[in-house]
């Protein structure tokens, strides 16, 4: 009967995971990831939240390995990229997966944020949710223009030069920011090295928002296609195997769109100039960005007041961070507001419009669709949104997920 007793009161054995959990509680954290239970009709387009995560990793990975052997001088950068690609073990594929990675990266991102005004991501209770998404993008825009100059061909000297010289259009201080930004009078080593200081730094900060961004995410869970809130556990699944599942599924399709690039087109998504080593005393035909930065690029030749096109540039990204008050229907989902659909899809052609005008010269037809695409872009965000909010009729909503789907 003691002998019972003793063995009873014996205490358990602690195993180390017990003793890294008392003290650091991963476990738990992990299991809380396959217990999260998410609304059961979140479609493919919910899945390029996890793309883009795993396209940032890859970012960060691949950059580390290029950092070993890139040369942050404007005397032996180009040298070094090229010495990456001939000389270094698997050197190519390095560069190759990093250049075409920011093109996709880019990719799911414009693609995530899509779906979010399409559903109406940014409405109550998720609007701290959608603000830090936008902070991510603007990182993201600042870190790509950072890794263009790096390989300093000549798209990435006179990229360098004209953006940053943008500054200098700020009353007072914009030369002096101009300056401080080059390192001294004009675009150099200077520049390049704190232009790769901060594009390695950058990535890393990006992180920090992206675990705030998933956190705040976690507190009201997922939106969903119908924009109808999770009423009862029937309406919702668990995270995994569910979504797991459908997350591989669009790995597996954008690995081979991503491989596609990296092993047939590398080139493509890319400047041709840029594989000319820089030289000051040629400037080229016409300089542009980056495809993922054409739209804002073209936006900002829209208007002929050099301070007023930064101006209007800036504006037409920090205006995503108003949406919550500029689109004040309490229907979440496009899918229920008929007139907000056709406008959904007519403000798609008109980004897309943008972007094909930054990527041509700002000459004859060009400048006038160019103003007019600039034009109907904040038309959309600061006249249409608002009106559709208070007269638009919408359908009727089901009461439940659940409901939905039946």
């Amino acid at each position: 009967m003691k002998e019972e007793i003793r063995a009873k009161k014996k205490p358990k054995k602690q195993t180390v995971i017990d003793w890294i959990e008392y003290r650091l509680p991963i476990f738990s954290f992990v299991r809380h990831l396959a217990e999260y239970r998410t609304p059961k009709n979140l479609n493919y387009m919910w899945s390029f939240g996890s793309i883009a995560g795993i396209a940032l990793v890859i970012q960060i990975v691949t950059g580390i390995f290029l950092a070993m052997h890139y040369t942050p001088s404007s005397d032996k950068a180009f040298a070094s990229v090229e010495y990456i690609m001939r000389n270094v073990n698997y050197g190519w594929l390095i560069r190759y997966l990093h250049a075409v990675g920011a093109s996709m990266f880019f990719m799911s991102v414009y693609i995530h944020i899509a779906r979010g005004l399409y559903y109406g991501s940014y409405k109550s209770p998720r609007e701290l949710v959608w603000f830090l998404g936008i902070f991510i993008f603007l990182l993201m825009m600042a870190t790509a223009f950072m890794g263009y100059v790096l390989p300093w061909g000549q798209m990435s000297f006179w990229g360098a030069t004209v953006i940053i010289n943008l500054f200098s259009s700020i009353p007072i201080v914009g030369e002096s920011i101009v300056r401080w930004l080059w390192g001294g009078f004009a675009v150099g080593n200077p520049t390049l090295q704190r232009l790769f200081a901060l594009h390695y730094l950058f990535p890393f900060i990006i992180v920090a928002v992206v675990i705030l961004h998933i956190v705040a995410l976690h507190i009201h869970g997922s939106n969903n296609p119908t924009g109808v809130e999770v009423k009862t556990k029937k309406d919702t699944v668990p995270f995994h195997p569910y979504y797991t599942v459908k997350d591989f599924f669009g790995f597996g399709i954008y690995f081979i769109v991503y491989a596609y690039f990296v092993f047939y087109q590398p080139l493509y998504l890319g400047h041709p100039d840029n594989n000319i080593e820089a030289n000051p005393l040629v400037t080229p035909e016409h300089i542009v960005p980056e495809w993922y930065m054409l739209p804002f690029y073209a936006i900002l030749r829209a208007i002929p007041s050099k301070l007023g096109g930064v101006i209007i540039m800036m504006g037409a990204m920090l205006i995503l961070l108003a949406l919550p008050w500029l689109d004040k229907s309490k229907i979440k989902s496009g899918k229920y507001r008929p007139v907000f659909k056709v406008t959904y899809w007519i403000f798609i052609f008109d980004v897309m419009l943008l972007g094909y005008v930054g990527g041509n010269p700002p000459e004859g037809v060009y400048i006038y669709l160019g103003r007019f695409a600039t034009f109907y872009y904040f038309t959309h965000f600061l006249l249409i949104l608002p009106l559709l909010s208070r007269y638009e009729k919408h359908l009727p909503l089901p009461r439940s997920i659940s409901e939905a789907y039946k």
